[in-house]
């Protein structure tokens, strides 16, 4: 079976897509930046923990090396980078329930942390179109984004709770979109299925700024709140460690984001899910990926933008979508005109979802299986 790594590696070589403005599958190498704030006086602890940390990951499939800094003016700002093979084995692990579980020793001496994820682009050594520069895994050419961030969280209900929940989450008021003078919430779509929830925002600036300004907000903090009876795994907001857990292991990131034209008011936005088999997650948003990237390309495709979005075993894939989706052709929705990936995608969804795929007559049952319940989708004015 080939690896996540070895596809990595193959396809390193591939040129971005200008579609693409977003993509964690380029096979470039990643490198990951967490600035931390350590409490007063537990510098020796937190160095001990980190020590003990350094020593697991060193093992994990993918990790290259990693380095500690400490500041030279403040001695409580301290600077962890870690290089990764590609970005796709980093997000694997630390969206594991194993690393929660980890690093849940640095937590109890730290005040705030921060992570950067980055692809390298260029680096000391050569040219990128160098003999080299395939083995150096450097990204090809530089993204060229919307300036749009984003980013998802999904949890889930308790089983009979599905049309309470949706009900509050329908009707909570929009928080203030301004975060401050270079950050703004431009969007909050909410989708169900079954009793899964999932809440995708888009934001123009700080991503984590305008996760913590909207948490802040009282008409959103009531709508925690109101929810938390129903919620499957149990959460104390008013406790730091309680709610950091909760919302790290609801975290549901972007790992692919491709646009085929420009923005149109009048396109429908919907969310699909792919339920994949266990392990086989980031395969399947991989392949996805790349038939959102050849479907870009193609002026009768429906979907004018696909946002996917992957943890563990979970694969969401939010499309805005010209015209009314029944009249569109369910095979180009769910992104499967290829019969051939077709073919390959029903090997990685779980049991009922892959045999509504492979059954070649009703692409239509399996959009009805992958369609996610609308909630709300709200814009902020002028976003």
């Amino acid at each position: 079976m080939t690896t996540t790594s070895e596809r990595a590696a193959g396809s390193r070589v591939r040129q971005a897509s200008h579609h693409v403005s977003q993509s964690v599958f380029d096979g470039s190498r990643l490198r990951v930046v967490l600035l931390v704030d350590v409490n007063d006086g537990a510098q020796q602890e937190f160095l001990e923990a980190y020590e003990q940390l350094c020593n697991q990951v060193a093992s994990v499939p993918g990790h290259v090396s990693d380095q500690l800094c400490q500041s030279i003016e403040n001695p409580s700002q301290w600077l962890i980078t870690s290089e990764w093979e590609s970005a796709p084995p980093f997000l694997a692990w630390v969206n594991s329930e194993e690393h929660v579980q980890m690093v849940r020793p640095l937590h109890n001496c730290v005040r705030d942390t921060r992570s950067l994820r980055f692809h390298v682009v260029r680096e000391t050594g050569g040219p990128a179109d160098g003999p080299d520069a395939a083995e150096r895994r450097l990204q090809a050419a530089p993204r060229i984004g919307d300036g749009v961030i984003r980013h998802a969280l999904t949890f889930t209900v308790k089983p009979g709770n599905e049309d309470v929940v949706a009900k509050i989450l329908a009707e909570y008021a929009s928080p203030e979109p301004k975060v401050d003078d270079s950050t703004r919430l431009c969007r909050t779509s909410l989708f169900m299925h079954g009793n899964r929830v999932v809440r995708a925002v888009e934001v123009r600036g700080d991503l984590l700024a305008a996760l913590r300004h909207v948490a802040r907000q009282p008409e959103v903090r009531a709508v925690e709140e109101a929810i938390n009876p129903y919620l499957e795994q149990d959460r104390d907001l008013n406790d730091p460690e309680s709610a950091r857990v909760f919302f790290t292991r609801a975290a549901l990131p972007a790992v692919h984001h491709v646009s085929a034209g420009d923005q149109d008011e009048r396109a429908e936005r919907h969310a699909l899910y792919y339920p994949a088999r266990p392990e086989c997650g980031m395969r399947l948003a991989e392949l996805l990926a790349r038939q959102d990237e050849a479907a870009a390309d193609d002026p009768r495709s429906p979907v004018l933008r696909s946002t996917i979005f992957q943890r563990d075993d979970v694969v969401v894939r939010l499309v805005d979508v010209r015209g009314a989706l029944e009249d569109a052709d369910p095979a180009r929705i769910l992104g499967l005109s290829d019969p051939a990936r077709t073919a390959e995608l029903t090997t990685l969804l779980d049991d009922a979802a892959g045999a509504a795929a492979s059954t070649d007559a009703d692409p239509a049952r399996l959009l009805e299986l992958a369609r996610m319940e609308f909630v709300t989708d709200r814009r902020a004015p002028d976003a």
